[in-house]
């Protein structure tokens, strides 16, 4: 059982909590947090994550994030913290904010974190994740207009690495 946090469209909690396994939608005009990283290496290379082509939600897909649903109680940087772990075996403390927008019942927290590991140093995680490659940047940005991209994480990456690079 997995028992989310609901907000207000503004990222207020609101106390009212939601079971995942709830075969009910997301109440009306209420939101789960979602949070995900963009993982870039010191040398510039990022992080692509093979989804398991068992997910409900983008099977077989590349994403260039971890991420999933805060759990109840936690911040969004406790998420990202836990989830990076779980489906990369990333530790890491820093963390820039790259948006916040809202789709669906999803209110998601987008982040990147800049990475000095070694790179054949990932773990995948069962039923999450089933393959890695780590890509230039002028791959990275091929990577969003292909069509392996979830495509809902193509703006919001796209806007935030243009002004990064600003």
């Amino acid at each position: 059982m997995e028992i989310l946090d609901l907000y207000d469209r503004n990222g207020n909690p609101t106390g009212k909590e939601w079971d995942r396994a709830d075969v009910d939608s997301i109440p009306h005009g209420l939101f789960r947090l979602v949070c995900e990283v963009l993982v870039k290496h010191i040398d510039g290379d990022f992080l692509l994550m093979h989804r398991d082509f068992s997910k409900k939600w983008g099977p077989g897909l590349w994403e260039a994030s971890a991420g999933g649903s805060a759990l109840k109680g936690e911040s969004p940087i406790e998420c990202i913290q836990r989830e990076l772990f779980e489906e990369t075996g990333i530790k890491s403390e820093k963390f820039i904010e790259m948006n916040c927008s809202i789709r669906e019942h999803n209110l998601y927290h987008s982040y990147l974190t800049i990475v000095d590991c070694a790179k054949d140093s990932i773990v995948l995680q069962k039923g999450e994740t089933i393959g890695y490659r780590w890509v230039s940047e002028s791959e990275f940005f091929k990577f969003l207009e292909s069509d392996l991209i979830i495509k809902t994480q193509k703006e919001r990456y796209r806007c935030f690495l243009q002004q990064f690079q600003k």
